[in-house]
């Protein structure tokens, strides 16, 4: 009796010294964060905002060191860098991992998102309520969502058949949207667009307004085509490391997810701020804005409804989620 109490006492302490400890009350913790916009770029200040309200409200306790303009994992690697340890925190798109967030995708479908801070509440909201299908392996803190997504090009397109055949510059479903209009997707992530843009790789790139500053895009583009019939978002996400989470204190994973509540709003601000300087910049750069009239947009959504009914098709509960998010678009407006 006396051996199997000492095996049980030796397993115990075997398991308390494998498992994470949690961090008490005034235990100073640092952790990584990586971002994989340029620092400048008004999301990724944003981000970072974050990262000094979380060490505000801890007073201090805790510390976030930010990686920005991928310096530490890539846009395409960010997620798995989290999952793995290379960074504690990070942030950056569902779409850059084609495939591996099935639910998540929904939330990427041209569905005429208005504006960057309804994007970023539909996207955070179905994201928070399906997090336990995709996003299993992470904590997820929280996720915000881009303005309209719009065709910037460097000749005018005017209608669909000015679309045809170009070299758009896209990523998950916005390749596929470019595919329905009849042009031809070249999968590529912000990085290297402006270069691609500029040498002549492509002829075009599909991306919210915003930018053309945020990115300098303006500099390289001449036209805009708002066709906000076909407005996709991006998703992009903040989780962090599972267990790293685990480690923390229920005080601190209080505040850590009270911050990020509120930040979602702050990012769909951030959004439609950056879209608004977008615009203007673009116009300083005396590149031309194409609006286009109520036929022609009713003419690209349709075309473009097939990546829609594609997705309810092949994803199960494709159409309840498509219907959510819609119905959340309606009264979000």
């Amino acid at each position: 009796m006396k051996k199997i109490v000492l095996s049980l006492v030796a397993v115990c302490v075997a398991l308390a010294v494998m498992a994470p400890l949690p961090c008490v009350a005034g235990e100073k913790v640092n952790l990584s964060y990586s971002i994989f916009l340029p620092e400048k770029h008004a999301q990724a200040q944003a981000a970072i905002q974050w990262a000094k309200e979380v060490e505000k409200r801890t007073n201090g306790d805790v510390t976030i060191t930010v990686f920005a303009g991928g310096t530490l994992t890539k846009g395409p690697n960010v997620y798995e860098g989290v999952v793995s340890g290379i960074s504690d925190i990070g942030n950056s798109c569902f779409a850059y991992t084609s495939g591996r967030f099935p639910v998540m995708q929904a939330i990427d479908l041209p569905m005429a998102y208005p504006n960057g801070k309804v994007a970023s509440r539909v996207a955070n909201d179905f994201a928070m309520k399906h997090a336990d299908q995709d996003l299993k392996d992470v904590k997820l803190l929280y996720v915000h969502a881009h303005g309209p997504g719009l065709l910037h090009t460097q000749k005018p397109v005017r209608n669909l058949a000015d679309l045809k055949g170009m070299k758009i510059r896209s990523t998950g479903f916005s390749a596929e949207v470019v595919t329905a209009l009849g042009g031809v997707p070249v999968a590529m992530g912000q990085g290297g667009a402006y270069e691609a843009l500029k040498t002549g790789v492509v002829e075009g790139t599909i991306t919210p307004i915003e930018s053309l500053k945020g990115w300098k895009q303006a500099e390289v583009v001449n036209y805009t085509t708002e066709c906000s019939a076909v407005g996709y978002t991006t998703a992009m996400f903040v989780v962090m490391n599972k267990d790293k989470w685990n480690s923390l204190s229920a005080d601190t994973q209080k505040i850590m997810e009270d911050v990020s509540a509120e930040w979602v709003d702050v990012h769909g601000v951030a959004w439609d701020v950056a879209d608004d300087e977008g615009r203007a910049f673009t116009l300083e750069k005396g590149n031309e804005i194409i609006p286009l009239d109520d036929k022609e947009n009713a003419l690209w959504s349709e075309t473009a409804q097939p990546v829609i009914t594609k997705y309810e098709e092949s994803t199960p509960n494709g159409s309840t989620y498509v219907t959510e998010i819609r119905e959340a678009i309606k009264k979000a407006l």
